[in-house]
C-alpha cells in the first residue's frame, strides 16, 4: 500500500492570501484631498475631517480611507514630523473608532531618474519613522502606500528603489501590507509591464483615468491638451463640442477624434482587463487606487455614467477601487459632501441605496 503525506500550505501562499484578503477589505474607498495640499498655507492647521464627514463615509458604504500626505513637502520646510503624525493619528483614531480602514500614502515626491538614490533614501527615512510609530497597529486595519504616481522614469531604476524601501520596512515590520505601484504614474501599461517583486504581502495599485481626455477636461493643471471641455461620456455624435484650438498640435488633438472610439464602457472594461490579466499572470492582488472625474466642466450626468461604468467593472472583475475624491474638484457632491448634495443618478452610479 502507498502511502501519501499531506503537504503543508508553503507559507508565502499563506501570506499572499492575506493580501488578497486585505485588497478586498479596501474597496469602495475614498481618497481625501487636504494633506497633501502644498499650494495650502494652511493646510497644518485646518482639520476638514470632523465625526460628522466620518458618519457620512459609513453611511455612503465606503470601507477605507486613502490619506495622501506630502511628507517631503512638510519636511523640506522645517516642520516637525512630530506635527504632522498627529494629525495622522486623529485620523486613524477616527477610522478605529467607524472602522475604516486607512492608507497612508507617500504623495508628491520628487524621485526621478536622475536623483533616485538620495530620494529613495528620503522615504526609507520616513517610513522608518511611520513604521515604528505605528508598529503595533493591525496589519488588517493600517496600510502603507509606498510612493504615489512615481513619474515617468526608467522602470528598472523605480523597481530598484522601491525594492530598497520594502525591504528596508520589513526589517521593522514584516506583517504589513505594502501598496505599491508602477511608474508613469501609476499607468496600467506600465504595470501590465513591471515584474512583480519578490515579497508576497504587497498589493499593487493603479489610477484609472481612461480616458484621460474625458476624465481631466479642462484641468488646467494638465494643460492645453485637455481644453476641450463639454465632452460627453459616453461618446455622442450629436452633443460632441468642436475642438478647442488651444488643442491642435498637442497629445490631446489625436485624443479628440480617437474619443469616438474611446469614450464608452467597452473601451473602459478592456482597459481595466488589462490589470487583471497582469494580476492573474502573476497571482498578485490589485488596487484601483484613484478613479474619478474633474468636475468643474464635466455635465453631472456623463459623469455619473462613467463612475458606473468604472466601478461596474472593477465589481465584475473583482478589483477593489477607491474615488479620487471626497471634498475637492473631483468630489462626487454638489458642493460640500453631504447627503444632500448627492445626486440621485451619483447614489445609483456608487450603489447607494440609502439603508446603510
Amino acid at each position: 500500500m502507498q502511502c501519501c503525506y499531506a503537504k503543508s500550505t508553503p507559507t508565502p501562499l499563506i501570506v499572499r492570501q492575506t493580501a488578497f484578503k486585505r485588497a478586498q477589505s479596501l474597496n469602495n474607498g475614498v481618497s481625501v484631498s487636504w494633506f497633501e495640499q502644498t499650494w495650502n498655507k494652511n493646510v497644518l492647521s485646518q482639520k476638514p475631517l470632523t465625526t460628522t464627514d466620518f458618519k457620512l463615509f459609513k453611511k455612503l458604504g465606503f470601507k477605507s480611507l486613502r490619506l495622501p500626505v506630502a511628507f517631503e513637502y512638510f519636511t523640506d520646510a522645517g516642520i516637525p514630523p512630530e506635527k504632522v503624525f498627529a494629525q495622522i493619528d486623529e485620523v486613524l483614531k477616527q477610522c478605529k473608532l467607524y472602522e475604516i480602514k486607512l492608507i497612508i500614502d507617500y504623495h508628491y515626491g520628487k524621485l526621478n531618474d536622475s536623483n533616485y538614490l538620495t530620494e529613495t533614501q528620503k522615504a526609507i527615512a520616513l517610513w522608518l519613522k511611520l513604521t515604528k510609530r505605528y508598529g503595533n497597529e493591525s496589519p488588517d486595519n493600517l496600510f502603507f502606500e509606498l510612493y504615489n504616481e512615481p513619474p515617468h522614469m526608467n522602470p528598472k531604476v523605480w523597481k530598484d528603489a522601491v525594492y530598497n524601501i520594502v525591504t528596508a520596512i520589513r526589517g521593522a515590520d514584516k506583517k504589513r501590507t505594502l501598496i505599491v505601484g508602477a511608474s508613469n504614474f501609476n499607468s496600467i501599461y506600465e504595470l501590465s509591464r513591471m515584474e512583480r517583486l519578490a515579497d508576497e504581502n504587497i498589493i499593487y495599485t493603479f489610477h484609472f483615468y481612461e480616458p484621460f481626455f474625458f476624465t481631466h477636461q479642462g484641468a488646467d493643471w494638465v494643460g492645453d491638451q485637455v481644453a476641450t471641455t463639454g465632452v460627453p461620456f459616453p461618446y455622442n455624435a450629436k452633443t460632441y463640442p468642436p475642438i478647442n484650438p488651444k488643442v491642435i498640435g498637442t497629445w490631446g488633438e489625436n485624443n479628440y477624434y480617437q474619443y469616438k472610439n474611446d469614450g464608452n464602457e467597452q473601451s473602459v472594461h478592456d482597459k481595466l482587463q488589462i490589470v487583471k490579466n497582469w494580476s492573474n499572470k502573476y497571482g498578485v492582488p490589485v488596487l484601483c487606487g484613484e478613479y474619478g472625474v474633474f468636475n468643474k466642466y464635466t455635465d453631472a450626468d456623463s459623469r455619473c455614467r462613467y463612475i458606473k461604468a468604472v466601478r461596474k467593472n472593477l465589481k465584475a472583475m473583482n478589483m477593489p477601487g477607491i474615488l479620487w475624491d471626497y471634498n475637492t474638484n473631483f468630489s462626487i457632491f454638489k458642493g460640500a459632501p453631504d447627503i444632500n448634495n448627492l445626486s440621485d443618478c451619483m447614489k445609483q452610479a456608487i450603489d447607494y441605496t440609502g439603508s446603510k
